[in-house]
């Protein structure tokens, strides 16, 4: 018997073509062919795995913000893992009695998208920066790993750094709202990250995107990396915040939390 080599994830230099599907509605249905390199694989999660990808060329149209030349980040819906995937099926199959939506159904992955275009135009509103969450550019499918994906902008950033805190009885007070000296709190980073974070998670609740808002509850204690620091404001500790992630890649069921904010 012959079997084909079973792929599951792309190694760098490697070339695609997709047909992207763009997220504006007046650009609904209008597929753009991209021709796409990779450049790296910047890890993932259960969700899926992110590259960092250069488009090469693009066919059959033009749409705002996607330009051949220019660096994207593809995320496609399945972990390269087999026992993420596994897992993340498992607990889809008992806590919905289906599979993942996002990665076998492109209007779900589309639905996705179109929340984040949302929430994109909300925090430029609420924060004054058009920046303050990645803007999604497309979906596609890709049929090699079986999944879709999604085309987005590229961040050139990080967490934020680690820091010793010596006070930490001062920056307990100023959680609670106290008057206390910004000098012997620590890292300022810290605090407009968390500030941050808190913010959008109340302005997600706001807009009814309750599922959204708990990949930003800092009290998770995994959701601090799905807000970046952008390289390009090193030089200022309170700007240069994206919010990132908008795709969950596990449940969340009554008999197994995931973290010490879901108990």
């Amino acid at each position: 018997l012959h079997r084909p080599m079973r792929i599951r994830e792309y190694d760098p230099g490697t070339e695609l073509t997709y047909d992207l599907d763009p997220i504006e509605p007046q650009h609904r249905g209008h597929l753009l062919r991209v021709h796409l390199r990779i450049e790296r694989s910047v890890g993932g999660g259960f969700a899926g795995q992110v590259y960092q990808a250069r488009l090469l060329s693009i066919q059959n149209g033009v749409v705002p913000g996607v330009e051949a030349g220019k660096t994207y980040a593809l995320k496609i819906l399945i972990p390269s893992s087999g026992f993420a995937l596994f897992f993340r099926n498992l607990l889809f199959a008992i806590g919905f009695q289906s599979p993942f939506q996002l990665q076998c159904n492109p209007v779900a992955a589309r639905c996705g998208a179109l929340w984040q275009k949302f929430i994109h135009r909300a925090a430029a509103a609420r924060f004054g920066d058009p920046g303050a969450v990645n803007n999604v550019h497309g979906i596609l499918v890709d049929r090699q790993l079986g999944a879709c994906g999604e085309l987005s902008d590229w961040i050139d950033g990080r967490t934020w750094r680690l820091e010793v805190d010596d006070r930490m009885d001062m920056l307990k007070r100023w959680q609670k709202g106290e008057q206390v000296n910004s000098r012997e709190l620590g890292s300022p980073e810290y605090r407009t990250k968390k500030e941050f974070m808190r913010d959008f998670v109340a302005l997600l609740h706001e807009m009814g995107a309750h599922e959204f808002a708990r990949q930003y509850e800092w009290s998770t204690c995994k959701s601090q990396p799905n807000c970046l620091k952008r390289s390009s404001t090193e030089e200022d500790p309170l700007q240069g915040l994206v919010a990132v992630d908008f795709r969950a890649g596990l449940t969340l069921l009554p008999f197994l939390p995931m973290s010490p904010g879901d108990v």
